[in-house]
């Protein structure tokens, strides 16, 4: 029998209901633990006593950030320049060496990063690799003192044991099926405005994209007519045709697309061709949750919807799901909205609008759980690959003022030490 199972079960019931979220109950427990500090002082004392024969002093302490070392940024095809170069600027403006591994999939590219980029920088430092799968792999068998990857969860695994062989820290930015709800309350054309405009950019090649809507049937009604409105408005009678619909980035991916086109019911599109890995904006009905739509991450231009009786409904369907990199809610009622909020996980969340955050350097990018772990953009990515140094400087002289440190622990030095400890504090820098 399991000696832990009851235990942690009782534990992540009480997190699902919510008990740990509000700030009162925050700083409730905080004033509880400083309680039991107060009114066990002696107690502890005696305790550290027997175990440890021990007590501790005074000294400025800060946080120095100083570069890891040798860190290796592995980047993914569907934003090939911009999910290579960002990480890598944090990286470098925190002082490391890089090794860049770019995606062998988006070929040019990758010639470009290899070729180009290291000419405007110092090569001592800085260097390109390439390769497919098994030259990754060979890669990671080298210790590195940073692993930044951006990913899928299946080969974010595989980062993730070969980092472990060495203990080396990692980023993963991973992703997932980020859900969409839909309120009953909501103008249908506006959130499918909006919706479109963020599942069908990159042709749906998006991490953080909606990768299936939430919502009555009453609302899908709706908002399937308000969806395709707003393909035609963006893309045309002919989406083939328009300069703005992006294309799938290869023969595997196409293919594999035009399998999950079968899944469900096709409301809008479902078209596709080969010759030019297209495949229409498309909207699926009638999807149920085993197939494979609702299994795995889309990563392309199809958007299916699944019916919900309620917001509870789907705040339920949301956590029984692998926490995603992002997560949507639409609904004119900012109560609604502030639910799914307080009642859900994902690395980032938006109310009423899209990924638009990641234009905001301010705006942390990251999963939680399955859905990567870490964090970059603007000042994150400098702190990210900056390992933060506790330091602590002392005097050289004024010896008598350490004196009190030393044994013997009278009981005036004691209480000096406690008077001391519980008025310290830290600078950081």
């Amino acid at each position: 029998m399991d000696p832990f199972e009851d235990t942690l079960q009782r534990l992540r019931e009480a997190f699902s209901s919510g008990r740990t979220r509000p700030a009162e109950f925050r700083a409730a427990q905080l004033r509880g633990l400083g309680r039991f500090l107060q009114d066990n002082k002696q107690l502890l004392q005696e305790a550290l006593a027997q175990d440890l024969h021990k007590l501790m002093t005074l000294s400025s302490t800060f946080i120095r950030k100083e570069p890891f070392g040798l860190v290796v940024i592995i980047s993914p095809w569907n934003y090939p320049v911009y999910l290579s170069l960002l990480p890598l600027v944090g990286a470098l403006a925190a002082g490391n060496c890089v090794v860049l591994k770019p995606s062998e999939i988006s070929r040019g590219t990758e010639r470009v990063l290899a070729e180009v980029l290291p000419q405007y920088l110092d090569q001592s430092c800085f260097a390109v690799v390439l390769g497919g799968p098994e030259e990754t792999g060979q890669l990671l068998e080298h210790k590195f003192d940073y692993i930044f990857f951006t990913g899928s969860p299946r080969v974010g695994k595989i980062v993730m044991a070969a980092a472990a062989k060495h203990l080396m820290p990692v980023t993963l930015e991973l992703g997932g099926k980020n859900p969409c709800y839909v309120d009953d309350n909501c103008d249908p054309q506006i959130v499918a405005n909006r919706v479109a405009l963020f599942r069908y950019f990159n042709a749906g090649q998006t991490c953080v994209a909606p990768n299936y809507i939430l919502c009555s049937p009453e609302v899908q009604e709706r908002l399937v007519s308000a969806l395709q409105s707003a393909i035609t408005c963006f893309y045309g009678e002919d989406p083939r045709s328009s300069p703005d619909l992006g294309r799938i980035i290869n023969e595997k991916h196409f293919q594999r697309l035009r399998g999950l086109l079968g899944c469900g019911r096709v409301a809008i599109g479902g078209q596709s061709e080969e010759s030019d890995r297209y495949i229409a904006p498309t909207v699926l009905v009638d999807v149920q949750e085993t197939e494979p739509v609702m299994q795995e991450e889309i990563f392309g231009p199809i958007l299916p919807i699944m019916n919900v009786r309620s917001l509870d409904e789907a705040i339920d369907f949301i956590n029984h799901r692998e926490k995603p990199l992002a997560l949507y809610a639409f609904s004119n009622s900012s109560q609604v909205v502030n639910q799914m909020l307080e009642s859900t996980s994902s690395g980032s969340f938006g109310g009423n609008d899209g990924f638009k955050y990641l234009s905001l350097s301010s705006m942390p990018m990251g999963g939680v759980g399955n859905s990567g772990m870490g964090r970059y953009h603007g000042k994150f990515s400098f702190d990210t690959f900056s390992h933060q140094r506790a330091c602590l400087l002392s005097c050289s002289g004024l010896e008598k003022l350490n004196e009190i440190q030393y044994p013997p622990y009278t009981a005036w030095k004691k209480k000096l030490i406690s008077w001391t400890l519980a008025s310290q504090s830290c600078t950081l820098l």
